[in-house]
């Protein structure tokens, strides 16, 4: 394998970016820990020349220090040895342009810390999170006393620059504020580990030097290196040290006489800049095709890959996508989820920021997993967005003690939550958060309770995504060499890169695409026809009879000393059931929120203010999330009807799909969160329910996966002219009811239950 040696010689700078999200489930990190993790330490050990730069996110840390403190013992001597450099970061691996100034600055010290005790050393260089960039970002890191960090050289690209160009670092500045900025080539990183190493060593040979002051950097996950599909084997061997990776060290190795292991941080102290750049707001490639709309996402993916297969770099480079901020614009879940950060973040710091103020649960929820979508699941990660609300709620009781002491308190604000210059009504309280959005049909679109600091309401809307049609193409292609097997695929020894590669884990997908056609929040009205079957309203395949979902209702706000009431009202109109004419109708839903209890009233009128027979079903909708997917045992419901008394009613799966009719009520929740809410009827009701499952992409492939469930209380109008329907809801949290876990499988029951929150 060794390369014949000529004149010239090059330096080459490796830096391995390891993360875990806040919130993941442990045997995620352990599984990611015995694939990836430790046969990289165990194979940076066996070859002691070879030298590279490490960056572990402070939560990853934490995990290894309860799971496998010898772990970081161990690269502590490969530090000590000058064999490994730490790399920081901010500490929960935030999008840094999205969380504000002084949290950056916390967020990167607080890992330049932890590094310091854990080997010894600080770091002089950072990770930049999803290399999410944008021009005011020197200003906090070199506050945070940063030096250097890295980026993709389509950053670069897109200013005019060349491959040629960034065989070192640059310098960039704001207000004067200098930070040190590599490429990292994309030539390397869609080489290793996806081609045979003599490709990778051919290319660093080609690029060398008389004066062997170059260098080449090669900055990537360190997940791909046995924990992405295909890879374990491919890259460790069946005996864990004869696969890719090792032969490649041996390579460098072998070739050292002209090929120079360089730590980043040396370099960048040794050398000066190649010059000065001013980089535009970007990302890599792939994140900026995310962030686009779905139609122009696919167009966009399409033409990049086009011009690769053609190598038409020229015009490749000048390739811009989207801007990462656009993902709040895009998905109104992770605007709720930012803007409730940032709501928290003033408060936390208006009260003293410390960590016994919240700061850590602050910063934990502003990891960057959940803040976007893309190949790597995002806000699609129903558990991770979770804990993410867990933390923010968390960090605000902690607030809220210091503002408002143990007693009872509630107050309300008219604000624009969302920043669209229009204002939402939230209701905070030492019990519960309640968060209303009257331009779109008084709906309740964040109910935080307190005490298990969950938000009931975190569910994902199904909507379009770009990767969509990648699926309906791949599986039209699929079905047809099922029925063709002579065209099939030609097999190969090499693992496929994930970013163009298409998997699934069930057959069919596409033909479980649904789209949404407003937000999954609560409070939904529905004026639905008769005979209205539950697989057209799980689809979405039906049409309102009323134009009150996602329209705007009036609304008012009272406050005593038993609590705060809210009055929506719309004077809409509903078709009738069989004729074309509309008939004026006069919706009021009133809700009372009591104080100091974890509890919500709802009562609906609804008046026929035409001149005619009004026949319709009202519907009045609760989407909720409670951990619920895979069959989880710990989460159910439990319908109260008259076919199930208090004695024998039956435990459900909470992600099930189906009809139970003459409802009294259900109770739902989660034995692990020691969340449970009781919802009772003032008059009988048909339930339908059903799990949203959304089509998402991630590096294992296409699946389905659930967002939350949707509960929709249905019930038989007749009303004559001027005639009112009346009825009630009430939503109360019962800390005492703790039903039996459905499923007693002690494996299945702990991995549920050990959520890293």
């Amino acid at each position: 394998m060794t390369e014949p040696y000529t004149e010239g010689s090059i330096q080459f700078g490796l830096l391995l970016h390891n993360h875990q999200p806040v919130g993941n489930f442990p045997w995620v990190f352990q599984q990611v820990y015995e694939d990836s993790y430790l046969p990289l330490l165990e194979a940076l050990e066996r070859h002691p020349r070879i030298r590279v730069a490490l960056h572990y996110t402070g939560s990853l840390l934490d995990w290894l220090e309860q799971a496998h403190p010898d772990f970081i013992q161990r690269v502590a001597h490969l530090v000590q040895r000058k064999q490994v450099e730490m790399v920081g970061g901010g500490y929960y691996e935030p999008i840094l342009p999205s969380i504000p100034d002084d949290d950056k600055v916390i967020q990167i010290r607080r890992l330049s810390e932890r590094l310091e005790k854990d080997f010894g050393s600080r770091p002089s260089g950072m990770w930049i999170a999803e290399r999410v960039w944008e021009p005011g970002l020197p200003g906090p890191i070199v506050d945070a006393n940063i030096q250097w960090t890295i980026l993709d050289d389509i950053h670069f690209k897109n200013v005019g620059m060349e491959d040629k160009d960034l065989s070192g670092y640059y310098a960039t500045e704001d207000q004067g504020k200098i930070v040190k900025v590599y490429a990292t080539s994309k030539d390397l990183r869609y080489t290793i580990p996806w081609r045979p190493v003599e490709e990778t060593i051919a290319l660093m040979r080609s690029l060398a030097t008389p004066d062997g002051q170059r260098i080449l950097v090669m900055g990537d996950d360190g997940e791909k290196f046995g924990s992405w599909p295909d890879t374990q084997t491919y890259c460790w061997g069946q005996d864990g040290h004869s696969g890719w990776v090792d032969q490649f060290f041996s390579a460098l190795e072998d070739n050292s006489e002209w090929l120079h292991m360089t730590l980043l941080g040396d370099y960048a102290s040794q050398h000066p800049a190649l010059g000065r750049v001013y980089l535009p707001t970007s990302s890599y490639i792939e994140m900026t095709e995310w962030a686009l709309p779905p139609q122009k996402a696919y167009l966009f993916g399409q033409q990049v890959h086009q011009l690769e297969h053609e190598k038409r770099e020229n015009q490749l480079q000048f390739m811009r996508g989207g801007f990462w901020r656009n993902f709040l614009v895009r998905y109104p879940e992770i605007n709720n989820q930012h803007k409730k950060m940032l709501r928290v973040h003033a408060y936390v710091h208006a009260q003293g920021a410390t960590n016994e103020v919240g700061l850590t649960h602050l910063l934990k929820a502003q990891a960057n997993d959940t803040y976007w979508h893309g190949l790597f699941g995002g806000i699609y990660m129903g558990h991770v967005r979770s804990a993410i609300y867990h933390h923010l709620i968390k960090a605000e009781n902690a607030a809220n003690r210091v503002q408002h002491g143990e007693g009872h308190w509630q107050q309300y604000e008219l604000t624009d939550f969302d920043c669209d210059t229009q204002s939402e009504l939230l209701i905070e309280g030492d019990q519960q958060n309640l968060y209303f959005m009257p331009r779109a049909g008084g709906t309740l679109f964040e109910w935080d309770l307190r005490r298990s600091a969950h938000n009931m309401l975190s569910v994902m809307t199904r909507q379009q995504e770009s990767y969509h049609q990648t699926l309906r193409e791949h599986e039209v292609q699929r079905r047809h060499r099922a029925n063709n097997p002579s065209t099939g695929p030609q097999d190969s020894d090499e693992p496929a890169n994930p970013h163009t590669t298409v998997r699934t884990k069930e057959p069919d997908l596409d033909r479980h695409l649904v789209i949404d056609s407003y937000r999954r929040s609560s409070l939904v009205d529905h004026f639905l026809p008769p005979g209205l079957p539950l697989a057209s309203y799980t689809d979405n395949r039906y049409n309102e009879l009323g134009d009150f979902v996602n329209q705007p209702y009036e609304s008012d706000v009272t406050q005593d000393d038993n609590g705060i009431t809210i009055t929506f009202s719309r004077a809409g109109k509903v078709k009738r059931a069989g004729a074309l004419s509309l008939l004026p109708v006069h919706l009021t839903k009133t809700i009372f929120i009591p104080l100091g209890s974890e509890e919500l009233i709802v009562r609906y009128q609804i008046e026929n203010q035409g001149q005619s027979r009004l026949q319709t079903y009202f519907g009045s909708e609760w989407n909720m999330h409670m951990l619920g997917g895979g069959a989880n045992p710990q989460a159910y419901f439990i319908p109260e009807s008259i076919e199930h008394d208090a004695l024998t009613r039956s435990h459900y799966l909470f992600d099930s799909t189906g009809e139970t009719l003459n409802t009294q009520g259900l109770h739902l929740g989660n034995t692990w969160l020691e969340q449970n809410l009781d919802i009772t009827l003032s008059q009988q009701a048909t339930l339908w329910r059903y799990s949203i499952d959304t089509i998402t992409g991630s590096e294992a492939g296409f699946e389905r996966t659930h967002q939350g469930c949707s509960f929709t209380f249905l019930w038989s109008l007749v009303l004559g002219p001027q005639e009112s329907w009346h009825g009630e809801i009430v939503l109360k949290g019962n800390p005492q009811a703790s039903p039996e876990v459905l499923s007693t499988d002690d494996d299945q029951v702990r991995t549920i239950k050990d959520f890293g929150f």
